[in-house]
C-alpha cells in the first residue's frame, strides 16, 4: 500500500525517537553487563641467570649432565650417591729434600724423584695408588735462586695423575749441587669422570702455583673450562680459609662449564653431607 510523504517522515522521526530514548535509558539508568577481566598471568621473577641456575640446581637435571659428560669421555655414568660420597684425601705437610742421585720418597700415593734432565732438574711424580689421582706438589730448588720461571716448561697435566702413570715438570735450570724440596704433597682419589671434570680446569682454578701450572696441557678430548675464579675465592686461597681440597672436592662433582663454586663450599667430611649439585 502506497504512504504519502508525510506518513514515512512520521516513522522515521518516531524510530528516531526510540532509539534516543533507548540510549538514555541505557546510559543513565542502567548499564551492559561486559565479560570478566582475565585472571592476571604470574610472570616469572628473578633473572635469566637466576633461572638458569634453579635448574641446573635440580638432581634431575644435574643426572642428565652426568649421562651426555660420561658418553662423550666413554666413561661409565656416575650414579648420585657416587658423586655424594667422601673423597680420600691424602696430605703430607712435612719438608723433605729431593736430591738427584737420591732414592725416591713416598708421600701422599705419591713417589716422587728428582732428575736431571739435560740443562735442568725436574721432578718426576708417579701415581702408586689404584686410582685416578687429583695431585698437588708444592716444591721449591734449594738453594733457592731466582729465574726458574724462565725455563722452558715441559708439558704435563698438572691436575691428574691416572693410576699406574707419572708425570714429569721441570722445577728449575740446573745448578750443581741443587736439590728440590718438598713442602707439601697432596692427593685425592677421584673417579674417572671426576678425573674428566678436572682435566677441563685451568690449574690456576685450584690454587696450582704459576711456575707449575704455565706447563699444564689440556688432555686430548677435554673442553677447557675459562677461568672464573671469584675475588671471594682468590682471597680465601691467598688467607687460607679455602683450601686446594676444598676446590678439587667440588670440581670432581661439577662440570666446570655450568657450575661455578660457592664461596662457601668446603671439602665433604661424610658421605652425603651435603646436597649435590651444590649451590
Amino acid at each position: 500500500m502506497a504512504i504519502s510523504d508525510a506518513q514515512f517522515k512520521a516513522g522515521v522521526f518516531g524510530a528516531a525517537g526510540v532509539l534516543v530514548l533507548g540510549i538514555t535509558l541505557v546510559r543513565f539508568c542502567g548499564s551492559v553487563s561486559l565479560p570478566d577481566k582475565p585472571s592476571q598471568v604470574v610472570q616469572p621473577t628473578g633473572t635469566s641467570q637466576d633461572l638458569r641456575d634453579q635448574t641446573n640446581g635440580s638432581p634431575v637435571v644435574y643426572q642428565d649432565f652426568l649421562a651426555k659428560d660420561a658418553s662423550v669421555a666413554g666413561l661409565r655414568v656416575p650414579t648420585l650417591d657416587d658423586m655424594s660420597r667422601k673423597l680420600l684425601f691424602r696430605t703430607d705437610e712435612s719438608r723433605q729434600v729431593l736430591e738427584v742421585g737420591q732414592d725416591a720418597i713416598t708421600t701422599a700415593g705419591l713417589k716422587l724423584t728428582a732428575r736431571r734432565q739435560d740443562n735442568s732438574i725436574v721432578l718426576e711424580i708417579e701415581n702408586i695408588t689404584r686410582s685416578d689421582l687429583a695431585y698437588h706438589v708444592v716444591t721449591e730448588p734449594t738453594p733457592k735462586i731466582a729465574g726458574c720461571n724462565s725455563v722452558t716448561p715441559l708439558a704435563h697435566n698438572a691436575l691428574v695423575i691416572a693410576k699406574g702413570e707419572k708425570q714429569t715438570r721441570i722445577e728449575c735450570s740446573w745448578h750443581a749441587g741443587m736439590a728440590i724440596a718438598v713442602t707439601l704433597a697432596e692427593s685425592a682419589e677421584v673417579l674417572p669422570l671426576s678425573a674428566w671434570y678436572l682435566n677441563q680446569l685451568p690449574p690456576s682454578q685450584v690454587g696450582i702455583d704459576d711456575r707449575v701450572a704455565r706447563g699444564h696441557r689440556v688432555p686430548k678430548g677435554a673442553e677447557r673450562c675459562i677461568s672464573l675464579s671469584s675475588q671471594v675465592v682468590r682471597s680465601g686461597l691467598e688467607n687460607g680459609e679455602i683450601r686446594w681440597r676444598d676446590l678439587v672436592d667440588f670440581y670432581t662433582r661439577h662440570r666446570c662449564q655450568t657450575y661455578p663454586f660457592p664461596a662457601t663450599y668446603r671439602a665433604l667430611a661424610s658421605d652425603g653431607q651435603r646436597r649435590i649439585p651444590a649451590q
